[in-house]
């Protein structure tokens, strides 16, 4: 019951990690516009930005290419995939954690310039990483709906 194509799994694991790159980028924007704002002499923004991207680049070959390819091979291995295999439990538990976590920092980060472009940072660099590291269902033809797609 509940039986799902494995590509029908890949493509529900894209809409996830793309809602993700959606999210963080821009609410990273929002903090570093905040940032802006509160002291628009400085470079807040900038950096936040640019600094974000690098880390992302760095984030992106280390640990979240390996993570989607990991979770790829996982799903290519499932039996009799079911509809909510697209990730692991503990992924939607630390998925959780993470964005309570991140909604912390936000209201902790408001009125404080230097806190705003550390968090803005932090998100961008999760966003540009899951961006970047999204290359690899476009490589496994998630995107393509021919009637071959298992």
């Amino acid at each position: 019951m509940l039986n799902v194509s494995h590509h029908t799994l890949k493509l529900l694991a894209a809409l996830v990690w793309y809602s993700g790159v959606f999210f963080l980028l821009s609410k990273g924007a929002e903090l570093s516009n905040d940032a802006q704002e509160l002291e628009p002499e400085k470079w807040g923004k900038t950096l936040a930005w640019m600094g974000g991207i690098l880390v992302g680049i760095v984030k992106t070959r280390f640990i979240f290419l390996r993570s989607c390819r990991k979770n790829l091979a996982r799903i290519d291995g499932l039996k009799a995939p079911k509809i909510w295999e697209f990730y692991r439990i503990q992924f939607f538990f630390f998925l959780g954690l993470m964005i309570l976590t991140g909604g912390f920092l936000s209201r902790t980060a408001q009125g404080h310039h230097a806190y705003l472009v550390a968090v803005a940072m932090l998100d961008i660099s999760i966003g540009t990483a899951l961006l970047l590291s999204s290359q690899l269902f476009w490589k496994q033809g998630v995107f393509s709906f021919s009637k071959n797609s298992s």
